[in-house]
């Protein structure tokens, strides 16, 4: 199946919550890596207006393909395609209204079976029964409430931040075909290492510290520093003592047209001293 091309032609304009603005002038679909964070962000004004703008400011897609922090697995397995996915609810000790929370998006085959496509014969793809978990549901209820755009969602099927551009790269095909690529994560997730769940107003040392090092980086374009992270960026193992919220990045930089090329910062700042970055690449 091939789904409709369809070249997006005119300029538009991209605006950070810094209220910096970029003129943008793009053929295709960009990329986004995202934080998409717990579901009680949901709740949160600013990240919801965030995300709401980003949204707002980028050509509705004609289908989603999402990888997502939450779901680690090899081979690539795709979620269920048929309409009315299910959501997985991957997380404890939240109001009960997010477990009675629905995204009821459209029949997803026709996506799919382009993701399969693309891949090589070398490396399979499974198609499998699971829903979209908080990484992808989440974000995706601000960015596109009426859940009327098909959405897959793709396993993470290494953390291997070169393996993950080439898996990024490989999809970079479907953002000719109006197909929105996102990196779902967190730009640091030392979770066991907050002492204050409750206070934005001062990020840890080893937060604001990695953030810095990572925005140095993606401005510059120094997608080695940034493949090195671990060995490299200040902060850590303590901003990502497991890195499943940080190489969702990789994904979005190899579906990028030109992966040194710098990102534009569509959001920044901290929630719960962990830092929200969103990224769009051309």
């Amino acid at each position: 199946m091939q789904l409709a091309l369809q070249l997006w032609q005119s300029p538009y304009v991209v605006e950070l919550s810094t209220t910096l603005l970029y003129a943008l002038d793009m053929s295709k679909m960009p990329a986004l890596y995202i934080g998409h964070g717990a579901p009680m962000l949901l709740d949160d004004p600013l990240w919801t207006s965030q995300l709401r703008e980003i949204a707002g400011k980028i050509e509705r897609p004609k289908a989603i393909v999402i990888v997502s922090a939450h779901w680690e697995s090899e081979p690539i397995t795709l979620s269920n395609s048929a309409a009315n996915t299910p959501l997985v609810y991957d997380f404890g000790g939240f109001d009960r209204k997010f477990y009675e929370m629905t995204y009821k998006s459209p029949d997803a085959t026709e996506i799919s079976d382009l993701v399969i496509s693309m891949m090589p014969d070398t490396e399979p793809v499974y198609q499998s029964n699971r829903g979209l978990d908080h990484g992808a549901w989440v974000p995706l209820r601000v960015m596109y409430p009426d859940a009327d755009i098909p959405v897959v969602q793709m396993s993470m099927p290494t953390s291997d931040p070169a393996k993950l551009m080439e898996l990024g790269n490989r999809l970079q095909t479907l953002r000719n075909e109006g197909v929105l690529v996102i990196g779902s994560g967190f730009m640091t997730h030392g979770l066991r290492y907050l002492r204050d769940w409750h206070s934005d107003a001062i990020a840890p040392t080893w937060s604001s510290e990695f953030d810095a090092w990572a925005a140095q980086a993606l401005a510059a374009g120094d997608v080695d520093a940034l493949t090195n992270f671990k060995e490299l960026a200040p902060g850590m193992p303590y901003a990502h003592p497991t890195v499943e919220h940080f190489t969702p990045l990789f994904v979005t930089l190899g579906s990028a047209t030109s992966p040194d090329i710098a990102p534009k910062t569509l959001i920044d700042g901290y929630f719960m001293g962990l830092s929200k970055r969103s990224l769009l690449v051309a």
